[in-house]
């Protein structure tokens, strides 16, 4: 009985260590459950509860989330838009965070889509200073915007580094109302790039994306200052870029892999 005990402590004991040095035990991982081929996977996976969006600098492909059948194409014809990114089905509108990367001074705008014809329905410009914009969310009556910066390559600003990303909120009519940064320990993660997708639970969290690691990152709200929390870090079968999450199941994450140009269905699964 005394040797059962001994090796029960033991056991805590040696849990106890993995938390104080390995950093938090990663609660869900994120299984590939279906891929399919879709060329204009590059930047980003949009969802709606028929279709999937693929999106790439100036296109966006619409398929049948069931089938995954390709039904449409739109491409920019008009040389007005530069770069694309991550989609947001709303209120029956398809809204993309756009910039004009790797162009520099940085500009932004938000380019909003029929979701059934694809075609261009309104436009919100964000102007220079702020970043590149990568993906946008709806949360409790207000947009988050995330904007990039990058410490080396195309698309740096002098003087400027990945520290400068941000997450920012926007009222109905963008104003900027808050916004907050990233730990220095993620930023080191994103290996000189940035957060290029991400989303916004039900519960207030934030699961977002890098530009290449196969990793999805969970972060939180500071209760107090302007740096998010990192809580977490759960594999996932795509690399970075824009993500998004199936309105009917909230276990079930789209992303893409831009070397394959497929889009990649996942499931969460808890692993703890």
């Amino acid at each position: 009985m005394q040797r059962v005990k001994i090796e029960n402590m033991n056991k805590i004991f040696l849990i106890a260590l993995c938390f104080l040095f390995a950093g938090p035990i990663s609660a869900q991982q994120l299984d590939s459950i279906k891929s399919f081929d879709a060329p204009a996977a590059r930047q980003a996976v949009a969802v709606s509860d028929n279709f999937l969006f693929a999106i790439d600098n100036v296109t966006i492909e619409q398929y049948d989330k069931a089938t995954g059948q390709k039904l449409k194409t739109w491409k920019d014809d008009s040389g007005q838009l530069k770069h694309l990114n991550s989609g947001l089905v709303w209120n029956n509108k398809l809204y993309c965070a756009h910039s004009n990367f790797p162009e520099i001074p940085m500009a932004s705008s938000i380019e909003v889509f029929d979701p059934a014809t694809l075609e261009p329905i309104e436009s919100y410009s964000l102007g220079i200073d702020i970043g590149s914009a990568t993906w946008i969310d709806r949360y409790e009556g207000h947009w988050y915007i995330a904007f990039a910066h990058y410490s080396s390559g195309s698309g740096q600003e002098p003087g400027k580094d990945n520290r400068w990303s941000q997450l920012v909120k926007f009222t109905d009519d963008w104003q900027r109302v808050g916004a907050w940064i990233f730990s220095k320990e993620l930023l080191e993660r994103f290996s000189g790039m940035s957060n290029s997708g991400g989303y916004i639970t039900d519960e207030g969290d934030m699961i977002i994306t890098g530009h290449d690691h196969k990793e999805l990152y969970h972060l939180r709200f500071p209760k107090m200052g302007y740096t998010l929390q990192w809580v977490d870090t759960w594999p996932a079968p795509f690399e970075g870029q824009g993500i998004a999450v199936d309105p009917e199941d909230k276990a079930i994450i789209y992303g893409i892999s831009r070397s394959q140009k497929k889009i990649v269905k996942g499931k969460l699964r808890d692993v703890r």
